[in-house]
C-alpha cells in the first residue's frame, strides 16, 4: 500500500511558499491560491489553456476561476486531503510559465501588450 503524502500545515505553508519562490501565492480556505490578471478575454483564454496543458503533463489538477480579464488559481492535493509538495511544485511551474517574458535584447521581441501579470 502506498504511503499516504505529507501535509503541510496551515503555519508550514507560508515557508513553503517562501522556499519555492512563490511571493504571489496565499492560503486560504485549505487551498493555495493565486490571481492572474490579463488584458482581455483572448489572453484569458491563452492563460487558461497553458495552465491547463500543465496541469494535465503534471497529472495535478487546480480549480480555476474565470472572468473577462481575470484568473484565479487554487491548488490543493484532494487524495491527501492537503496542501501536499504536489501543490508548490505545479505552481512553480504556473509562475515560470505563464509569467515567463523574452529577454531584454535577445532575439525574441515579446508582445508589445500587458499580457498576464500577476495580482
Amino acid at each position: 500500500m502506498a504511503e499516504k503524502e505529507k501535509t503541510y500545515t496551515e503555519a508550514e505553508i507560508p515557508g513553503k511558499l517562501t522556499e519555492y519562490g512563490l511571493n504571489g501565492w496565499y492560503l486560504e480556505d485549505g487551498w493555495i491560491r493565486r490571481k492572474f490578471t490579463t488584458e482581455g478575454w483572448q489572453t484569458t483564454l491563452l492563460l487558461v489553456n497553458a495552465i491547463g496543458y500543465l496541469a494535465e503533463a503534471a497529472y495535478h489538477h487546480p480549480d480555476l476561476a474565470v472572468t473577462w480579464g481575470k484568473v484565479w488559481v487554487k491548488l490543493q492535493t484532494h487524495s491527501a486531503g492537503g496542501i501536499t509538495d504536489k501543490d508548490f511544485a505545479l505552481a512553480k511551474k504556473i509562475e515560470e510559465i505563464v509569467l515567463w517574458r523574452p529577454a531584454a535584447g535577445g532575439p525574441l521581441e515579446g508582445t508589445p501588450n500587458k499580457f498576464v501579470k500577476g495580482g
